[in-house]
């Protein structure tokens, strides 16, 4: 599959569907109607209230004679007991874990499946951000502790999401599961020519492999030079590659609508909130206006551009595209690109502007952690490059 970019196909429909209690009640209602198989590809999946109310309909349908496969990662799965995990086991669940971890491994265990996929009867898709943890929902709760969208996919692009899933469900069968190789393609990926750019039901599977293959980045920087009214992008965590910043001054240079939506102080990983912040300046010169969302972890991936949207797990960092399996749904369809352009604009009122001004009032220890996180993780990356 290294290599392979997927077509785009027409014909489909989808649904934004925001935060865990939306996504949750829908997802878990086709669950209990789905007759032959269910996927589930996570990264985070955590034990609690959340996991305990998928545990009883993942099992109830396992006892009508429905098929379900799990793929976890290993790390982000750290938390889902292992009495939970024989639970599933001994009800007919099937469970694999991407690349558990070893310490011989070394910096192999850096390679994480941090893809966000279910699929339901091979008809149905889930594309987005959520994990499987309190976080994201808490069975009877009106809100979610963080902010997160899911869009909910049907259509001919179903078979590519499959042919992803089943791909490294069973790569995960191999010794070095967390390399590509150069296995023959599925037959339900074969080249198809493009369709043309028209503005309903298009979509197509964008998906990275750690440094062997970067669908997702290379879209996202033709979609941004290409851009003529607006980009705007919404990432949990600020380290993007010199690639994506330099396209976002240039877009704003030539007046373009460039925003970004990410994190405040609410975030599970300040550090890299603080190792983010060092670009601001650069961006703010260049016309780019930058949000912090305020009421709490703001956890989503998704990107408006024009009149093409991209919304899955990816961050567009440079962590992610070293290291992770990642997977995006790329639309064009009026109908999604006006429910993203909502959710856009009210999580806009919800931010702090950060604005040139603003930003030179910030405290002394706030500057004196960015640059201690800025520099760390440019020492970082400057030791994993001389390894290569």
């Amino acid at each position: 599959m290294a290599g392979l970019i997927f077509p785009w196909r027409a014909g489909n429909q989808f649904k934004l569907l925001i935060d865990g209690p939306a996504f949750f009640s829908d997802w878990l209602a086709r669950v209990e109607s789905a007759r032959e198989q269910i996927d589930v590809e996570l990264y985070l999946v955590r034990s609690g209230e959340s996991a305990d109310h998928v545990e009883a309909v993942l099992i109830a349908a396992v006892q009508r004679g429905v098929r379900v496969r799990c793929l976890f990662d290993s790390f982000g799965s750290r938390h889902f007991k292992h009495s939970q995990r024989q639970r599933w086991l001994d009800a007919g669940i099937e469970l694999r874990f991407y690349n558990p971890l070893r310490w011989t491994r070394g910096l192999q265990n850096f390679y994480r499946d941090h893809r966000k996929l279910l699929l339901i009867d091979q008809q149905l898709a889930y594309v987005g951000g959520a994990g499987l943890t309190d976080h994201f929902w808490q069975p009877g709760a009106e809100h979610s502790l963080w902010h997160e969208v899911m869009v909910r996919v049907q259509g001919p692009v179903i078979s590519d999401w499959q042919a992803l899933f089943d791909y490294q469900w069973h790569s995960c069968l191999e010794r070095f599961f967390w390399q590509q190789n150069n296995s023959p393609r599925p037959t339900a990926i074969q080249d198809i020519p493009a369709l043309p750019f028209a503005n309903i039901g298009k979509a197509r599977v964008a998906y990275a492999a750690s440094t062997q293959h970067r669908d997702i980045q290379k879209s996202l920087l033709r979609s941004i030079k290409g851009a003529h009214q607006t980009v705007w992008l919404a990432t949990p965590y600020f380290l993007p590659t010199w690639a994506v910043r330099r396209a976002l001054r240039k877009a704003a240079v030539r007046g373009v609508d460039v925003r970004l939506l990410l994190t405040s102080r609410n975030t599970d990983l300040p550090a890299v909130r603080w190792a983010g912040q060092r670009y601001y300046p650069a961006l703010l010169r260049k016309g780019v206006r930058i949000f912090e969302y305020q009421p709490r972890f703001l956890h989503l991936k998704m990107v408006m551009v024009d009149s093409w949207v991209s919304i899955g797990s990816c961050n567009f960092d440079h962590w992610n595209l070293r290291f992770n399996l990642e997977g995006n749904l790329e639309a064009r369809d009026v109908g999604l690109l006006e429910q993203v352009r909502h959710s856009f604009q009210n999580d806009f009122q919800d931010s702090l502007e950060i604005t040139e001004e603003l930003w030179q009032q910030r405290p002394l220890l706030e500057r004196t952690r960015q640059r201690l996180w800025g520099w760390m993780d440019r020492l970082v990356i400057n030791f994993l490059d001389k390894r290569k």
